[in-house]
């Protein structure tokens, strides 16, 4: 684990108090947990908590997330369960990332276990194949374009297309982890394979990978795949069935576990 371990749990700690809530996971989610960070990569923690249960006995919409400025390379926020239920029935992709994240920081409540045991249940490939597309188009189509350009962008439109190429392959949610990924869906001795392989190698040894010139195997590979889920997203399979009862007791056994009401 990092030096930043104690204060990440020190300012998840702060945020309990502050707020009267109980945190129960929080975990990294950015280039840490993909396993490429930069030298100067923040520690992008997101959590889920819940608030005292008459908190949620009210007429009044309040605010379910909660959000801290970026300080000490510290960028942390997170979702109230509620949400997250909310959003785990229509098989958000960043919550599942974050429940299967390499990088725990804390899990005190077995919550995060038992969703992801519904996870199958729940796990939309039309949804997630959406909300990957759209990562790498957006991402293409403003760092990568022309003869010369930020090379470090690949690794934001090549996660997102390879988790499209594992979802239409084994029907699950794609690891967090890039190599992974890489290893999954990219042919062995390819040159794909290989200029991954370069850039990933730069990377990790802390090259600034800024300008330079495009990579067109990548770039051949990229916009072929793109143009592709753009037209299988919309047949794809959605989620196979409804946990709505399930996941309604879920959040009052979280409730009664943690305030101990009875």
């Amino acid at each position: 684990m990092s030096g930043y371990h104690k204060p990440i749990l020190s300012a998840l700690e702060h945020i309990e108090r502050e707020e009267n809530i109980r945190i129960l996971y929080a975990c990294e989610s950015g280039s840490r947990a993909w396993g490429f960070p930069s030298k100067d990569s923040d520690y992008d923690v997101r959590f889920l908590y819940v608030r005292p249960e008459e908190w949620y006995l009210s007429i009044f919409e309040k605010r379910d997330v909660i959000e801290r400025p970026i300080s000490d390379m510290l960028d942390i926020n997170g979702w109230d369960l509620r949400k997250a239920l909310n959003l785990f029935r229509k098989s958000n992709p960043p919550l599942l990332e974050w429940l299967q994240s390499p990088i725990v920081y804390m899990e005190n409540h077995p919550i995060a276990e038992e969703i992801r045991r519904l996870s199958p249940l729940t796990f939309s490939p039309r949804s997630c194949v959406h909300h990957y597309l759209h990562m790498a188009r957006g991402n293409y189509r403003e760092y990568l374009q022309g003869e010369h350009v930020r090379i470090k962008k690949y690794f934001y439109v090549l996660r997102p297309i390879l988790a499209c190429e594992w979802i239409e392959k084994y029907n699950t949610m794609p690891p967090i982890e890039f190599e992974r990924l890489v290893d999954a869906v990219v042919p062995r001795e390819s040159e794909l394979k290989a200029v991954i392989g370069d850039l990933l190698v730069r990377k990790k040894a802390g090259e600034e990978l800024d300008y330079e010139p495009r990579i067109n195997p990548i770039n051949a590979f990229l916009e072929e795949r793109i143009e592709y889920y753009e037209r299988m997203a919309a047949v794809m399979q959605k989620s196979s069935g409804d946990q709505d009862q399930q996941l309604d007791d879920l959040f009052r056994s979280v409730l009664k576990a943690v305030w101990g009401k009875k």
